[in-house]
């Protein structure tokens, strides 16, 4: 089969694609055929050797995925071969076949393309979570999201306004506000051209947000923090500029206000059931047409340093995906 390995080290240039063998499934896994697999910002840091586990070298990246059943170990008896299912995995899901554990791979509802559904488990995932398990949102409250453009931000954008909030959504450009708007935005701000905390001011009347959800980091953090209303929470998702932030600490006693870190992965982990009944819940609100869970940026496993690219360059509306 195919793969995407990282032999050393860097950035998306060194990474190659060959043929390597087959994986085989073990007690209470399966193989799938992977028919389409998400590119996230960890998979950007993984193979620089920056993110919070480091799989040996040579290593497949790929957290995500959707495909079809090919095979299944013993003891599974959920899954067959044929169904057609969406799954996560720590790496291995840029390449035709991946062997995932068998309580990962979800089946996938009828009308749901591979495509979106690769793109649902880390990016929704991570964002319902932020929302309903760490920020507590409540309908009403209005959310602020940094970087609305991208995986993580349009994601929280449509999951926000399927809670009930008021969405303001923060992007660097027009073209990327728009799909924002397309997606359920009710406020939009560029913050290249326009000026955030002043914006922010003007549309809550001075009241300020009642959470921010930032996946970019960098100069923007204190400037939103700063627009915060009282008792209002930051969730700090990642740092898609690359700086991290130095949050004056005296912020939170002013503002009355909270910063909440989310890290869904190790969540998820820890709280199997709890991401199963979230996962239910994304998937009904995709069914329903609250979600629409966007694919723009579609490329061929050999383009895979293209792919990166387009994430790292901050161009992709909505999900970067890798079809094999």
């Amino acid at each position: 089969m195919k793969a995407v390995l990282c032999k050393e080290l860097g950035l998306a240039d060194k990474l190659v694609v060959e043929e390597t063998a087959a994986p085989t499934p073990r007690k209470g896994e399966v193989l799938v055929d992977v028919k389409a697999a998400g590119l996230n910002f960890p998979d950007t840091l993984i193979i620089q050797g920056k993110y919070q586990f480091q799989p040996n070298l040579p290593f497949t990246p790929g957290g995500e995925g959707a495909g079809v059943i090919a095979a299944v170990g013993d003891g599974v008896s959920h899954l067959k071969p044929g169904d057609k299912v969406i799954f996560m995995c720590q790496t291995g899901a840029f390449a035709e076949q991946v062997v995932v554990p068998a309580v990962t791979a979800i089946p996938m509802p009828e009308g749901l393309s591979f495509e979106m559904g690769a793109g649902i488990t880390l990016t929704y995932g991570t964002s319902y979570h932020a929302l309903k398990q760490r920020a507590e949102l409540k309908k009403g409250e209005t959310v602020l999201v940094l970087g609305a453009a991208g995986g993580v931000g349009i994601a929280t954008v449509e999951l926000a306004k399927a809670m009930g909030a008021k969405v303001i959504a923060a992007a660097s450009t027009d073209e990327k506000l728009a799909f924002c708007k397309e997606s359920g935005a009710d406020e939009l701000i560029n913050y290249s051209t326009e000026d955030l905390r002043a914006r922010v001011k003007e549309i809550t009347g001075g009241k300020g947000v009642d959470v921010i959800y930032d996946p970019v980091g960098g100069d923007y953090t204190e400037t939103a923090f700063r627009c915060m209303a009282a008792g209002g929470r930051l969730l700090v998702v990642g740092f898609a500029a690359g700086d991290i932030p130095k949050v004056p600490i005296n912020l939170c006693l002013l503002k009355q206000a909270s910063l909440v870190g989310v890290f869904w992965g190790a969540w998820a982990s820890a709280n199997p059931p709890a991401q199963i009944q979230n996962m239910k819940e994304i998937l009904g609100m995709v069914a329903s047409g609250q979600v629409r869970a966007s694919v723009n940026d579609v490329f061929p496993l050999e383009d895979v340093e293209a792919a990166y690219a387009c994430l790292t360059e901050r161009r992709a509306k909505g999900k970067v995906i890798l079809k094999p």
